[in-house]
């Protein structure tokens, strides 16, 4: 795999394109139980007892993991791809 020439437009748009699937579930997935995880600590907030407060700031932290690691595949395959 050669690294494009950024200075072409087409192959820029190409690549762009390229960099937008890379670890598309991950971050979905991320994205997902983040807003869940906000969802559980709005309704502690909201006064619903059964759900404690550490649950849904659980649930938040590891939809964050998850797209810090999403994120750092992403840059992991662009620095891979530059370098080549």
């Amino acid at each position: 795999m050669t690294a494009p020439d950024l200075d072409d437009p087409a192959q820029r748009a190409a690549y762009r394109q390229e960099l937008r699937g890379i670890a598309v579930g991950p971050r979905r997935a991320g994205i997902l139980v983040a807003l869940a995880g906000a969802l559980l600590v709005l309704a502690h907030r909201k006064g619903i007892e059964a759900v404690p407060l550490w649950l849904g700031v659980g649930v938040l932290g590891l939809g964050v993991l998850i797209l810090i690691a999403a994120v750092s595949t992403r840059t992991a395959y662009h620095r891979a791809r530059m370098r080549n």
